[in-house]
């Protein structure tokens, strides 16, 4: 029998959890992520079947969305929109499997995978194959009417072509793509309002707006997921895979990527791809939906509280959660930008525990109306540094105040300026110990200088001790200076010497990356040093000439400029000469690279280095980088969740290395061993 603790802990998840449907369902501004919406709820439903006598028929184990907004008129649905049972795991998935078959007395049965789209789920009803009523799922028996606002989403047909049922409904899943999405945005940002939090928000307010005017200004989209029910249907396929080309054949929009799969392995086969892949997609899916095919087996197997027992939903790891920001702090990066960062109270997302999130600059701040004390919206997709998608405005703290940057640097305390046109801040000093620290940092980085040995935390104690003072300063170090460092033996300090002496003869590009000139990155080094073929060339370039060159602008030009301008950089690029780095780049025509004609494609995350990193290594050695996989490529180079690139060089059979391969690979081209 459960005590009061028990019972006061199950009233509580069923307050948060009704709290939660509320303002997901009906108010469109969730204050929860999904991942704290699904633990939960699955909180509850152990505390209901380790103890029955709490489970009520008013739990939210046994409901589905929450009551419908009355202004928009109330639809009764027939048959009820049921929720699915989620999963989260492979084994959680083969014990899905293992109940359905056990139901089923052991009779073999296929399946059918389908995106879960992230969108607001609507019935839709056709007489005569005219559309007469849509509806939004509500509490599952009660919807809102929203008829106006579903005939201005195009790819739902008004009438529907061939042989229909007189009177049938149609389920479907309504979504607004990435793009869209953005633009939503874009467009409340300049009006002033609150920004949707996910596209999935962005979808429901747009469609349930009293003004269809307001809902037709918004460029909606629809999948049809299932046939709800329909008068006369003995015509009608008897498999859900085949009703649902049926469905298509009289004009509904169904997802292509849907796929028949016979056994649990081809099932799994599909969530992987699409756990992986997701990020490619215009739009946004948070799992994959997996139904027993065979629609009498479905009427066999039922349904169970609010679920049906023949349909699951493999739920992939959350990229959103919802956390506080605890603080704004600033970094100052090598050109002297200040760049404000969250700090947030951890929280878990897409499996990796976030502190901090980039807020990019103060416009940003501004334009998402983020303050301290907020709790707010973390996404995480892909290879997207962690960021803030907003904030949950209800959850507002009092008092909480706009945030303005700070005026004068954190770091060296001179007042800031903001130049015209920019969206960035800046510290001028170029003495500023936080620069100083940035740029010797980036200066020995593998996409720069490439100095191992020479990591953070080494380039502040040379610059603390004073034994550097700007790049330069790391030809001149010597063996004994670095032996006399805390944690330095001398073997250590030799291979350092070593290394940064080795680092002469890297190509002029790398070094023009290097000197971190203002919106120079290495793509723009590489053009520079490809069109004026020295240091000395590219110093006394004007600009028009700079401007000459394909991809430099006004902007980067007379930021180059200002920068070969400035005496104390010219004294640096001077020691630079004088310590034996390269000023000057042959043509590669004539130098002996061993990956000359070769090209390489990166695609998916790299573990051990960055993309930019990656693409250095090659070109170091001769060979160019693609942005797609064709019939020219060379290598395509796979990481952690790639995506179509890996399945085009498939098809074009492209040969394909991991991350590991690619290593090996440049270890025998160093070496000098022709690639194949």
């Amino acid at each position: 029998m459960a005590d009061a603790s028990l019972k006061a802990r199950v009233q509580e998840l069923h307050r948060q959890l009704n709290e939660a449907n509320h303002r997901y369902y009906v108010l469109d501004a969730p204050a929860i992520s999904d991942a704290e919406y699904d633990r939960l709820m699955q909180e509850l439903r152990g505390l209901e079947a380790d103890h029955p006598e709490l489970l009520t028929g008013q739990s939210p184990t046994q409901r589905v969305g929450a009551a419908p907004v009355e202004a928009f008129g109330v639809v009764e649905h027939p048959v009820p929109l049921l929720s699915l049972g989620n999963v989260f795991s492979r084994e959680d998935l083969e014990a899905w499997h293992r109940r359905v078959s056990n139901l089923l007395d052991g009779r073999p049965f296929d399946l059918v995978c389908e995106l879960k789209m992230d969108g607001l789920a609507v019935a839709l009803v056709y007489e005569d194959g005219v559309l007469t009523t849509g509806a939004t799922r509500g509490d599952g028996v009660r919807g809102e009417n929203i008829t106006a606002n579903i005939r201005t989403i195009r790819s739902i047909p008004l009438r529907l072509e061939g042989t229909v049922p007189r009177r049938m409904e149609v389920r479907g899943e309504v979504y607004l793509s990435r793009p869209g999405f953005a633009k939503i945005n874009e467009e409340r940002a300049q009006q002033g309002l609150p920004l949707y939090a996910n596209p999935r928000n962005s979808a429901a307010g747009s469609l349930r707006q009293l003004d269809s005017r307001i809902t037709a200004s918004r460029p909606l989209d629809i999948f049809i997921y299932q046939l709800g029910w329909a008068e006369g249907e003995a015509a009608l396929p008897a498999t859900h895979w085949d009703r649902m080309a049926y469905l298509a054949s009289v004009g509904f929009r169904t997802n292509p990527l849907n796929r028949h799969c016979p056994a649990l392995a081809d099932v799994w086969a599909f969530v992987e791809e699409w756990g992986a892949k997701r990020h490619d997609l215009p739009y946004e899916t948070d799992g994959v939906v997996i139904k027993v095919n065979s629609l009498d087996y479905q009427g066999q197997l039922g349904t169970v509280g609010r679920e049906p027992r023949w349909a699951t939903a493999y739920k992939f790891p959350s990229v959103q959660a919802t956390t506080k920001l605890l603080a704004i702090d600033v970094n100052v990066g090598r050109t002297g930008s200040l760049n404000p960062f969250a700090v947030l109270e951890p929280v878990q997302v897409a499996g990796v525990t976030i502190r901090h999130a980039t807020l990019h600059n103060e416009e940003d701040i501004r334009r998402k109306d983020v303050r301290v004390g907020d709790t707010v919206i973390v996404q995480r997709a892909g290879e997207v540094i962690p960021e803030i998608v907003g904030p949950v405005l209800d959850l507002r703290p009092p008092g909480a105040e706009p945030y303005a940057l700070p005026a004068a640097c954190p770091e060296c305390g001179t007042a800031v300026v903001r130049p015209s046109g920019e969206a960035m801040t800046y510290c001028p000093n170029k003495a500023c110990p936080a620069q100083g620290l940035e740029l010797l940092k980036h200066f020995v980085s593998r996409g720069a200088l490439d100095i191992e040995g020479v990591g953070e935390s080494l380039c502040a104690v040379l610059l603390s001790q004073g034994l550097v003072r700007d790049v330069a300063d790391l030809y001149a170090l010597t063996t004994e200076q670095l032996e006399a460092l805390d944690r330095m033996g001398k073997k250590s300090a030799a291979n350092v010497v070593a290394a940064v002496q080795g680092s002469r003869d890297r190509p002029l590009a790398r070094l023009v990356f290097g000197l971190g000139v203002r919106h120079v990155g290495s793509e723009n080094a590489e053009l520079l040093v490809r069109h004026f073929g020295s240091l000395d060339a590219l110093m006394a370039a004007s600009e028009d000439e700079l401007t000459a060159v394909a991809g430099i602008g006004p902007k980067v030009a007379a930021s180059i400029i200002e920068y070969f301008e400035d005496q104390d950089n010219r004294r640096i690029i001077e020691k630079l000469r004088l310590a034996g780095l390269r000023m000057a780049e042959e043509a590669r025509e004539e130098r002996a690279m061993p990956l000359s004609g070769k090209e390489f494609v990166f695609t998916g995350r790299l573990e051990r280095f960055t993309r930019m990193t990656a693409e250095a290594m090659v070109k170091e050695l001769g060979a160019t980088t693609g942005s797609n996989v064709t019939r020219k490529t060379s290598y395509a180079v796979v990481g952690e969740d790639a995506g179509s690139k890996a399945e085009r060089a498939q098809q074009l059979k492209v040969p394909i290395l991991t991350e590991q391969e690619f290593l090996d690979l440049m270890e025998r081209v160093r070496a000098g061993e022709q690639p194949t």
